[in-house]
């Protein structure tokens, strides 16, 4: 049984005064996660070439930070749905500068370990937040290999309404979902990135081989962050 399953059974014993036999409280909130819109046909996925992406750049952090509704961060807990890092090659000295969000693995093991079904994953292959079901318990940020997710530690004000966020809840990179949902095909550091002229992110459907993201992954090696864990991510990268 894996650890989000005998999560699920333990508070079901808790709870089993109200719940029927054989129900978990995991499986309720799993029947009541919200999937608008989403088709197990496409898997939503980022193709990000890294050398086109600049070091010192943030054009497309600044851009997710105006879309959602996110504060820049100045300090190392503010939320953060997308940071640039730098990387060295040790052998060859050579480095790169690229972004990291919410690598929307196939197998994520930020459900895997969420005692309430918060955390999930959509048909179309993104991984969310249910912020009505989450508890702040964080073992999604512990699960995380990429550290892409944040916890929202004050009050929040000016909130965007596609974008709802809160206190005492963990959050990510939604893959801008509600952009999506209604008909949108890219995402807002895909757009900022393409109108700066850097062209470093291709936003598209995986699964569509007349897509530009999956003719390009096609064309050119890419690699995934962490491919020893076999997470399967949907975000990908070239130039590595």
């Amino acid at each position: 049984m894996s650890r989000r399953g005998f999560l699920g059974v333990a508070a079901a014993g808790i709870a089993g005064a109200v719940l029927a036999p054989g129900i978990r409280l995991i499986e309720i909130a799993q029947a009541a996660t919200p999937s608008a819109g989403a088709s197990p046909k496409v898997r939503w996925g980022m193709l990000i070439d890294t050398t086109k992406c600049a070091e010192g750049c943030t054009d497309c952090v600044d851009a997710c930070n105006t879309e959602n509704g996110l504060a820049p961060a100045k300090h190392s807990t503010d939320p953060q749905w997308i940071r640039k890092i730098e990387i060295k090659e040790i052998k060859t000295g050579r480095t790169a500068s690229l972004p990291v969000m919410c690598q929307h693995c196939a197998d994520p093991p930020c459900v895997d370990v969420c005692p309430t079904g918060a955390s999930f994953k959509r048909a179309d292959g993104i991984v969310l937040v249910d912020r009505h079901s989450c508890i702040g318990c964080r073992y999604c940020m512990m699960a995380c290999p990429y550290k892409a997710r944040s916890f929202v530690h004050e009050p929040l004000t000016e909130q965007k309404s596609d974008v709802p966020r809160g206190k005492g809840c963990v959050e990510s990179c939604t893959l801008c979902v509600h952009r999506l949902d209604k008909g949108d095909k890219t995402t807002a550091c895909a757009e900022a990135c393409t109108k700066a002229g850097h062209g470093a992110i291709v936003f598209g459907d995986l699964n569509d081989p007349a897509s530009e993201i999956s003719q390009r992954v096609r064309a050119a090696a890419s690699t995934q962050l962490r491919a020893d864990l076999r997470l399967d991510p949907g975000v990908r990268y070239q130039g590595l």
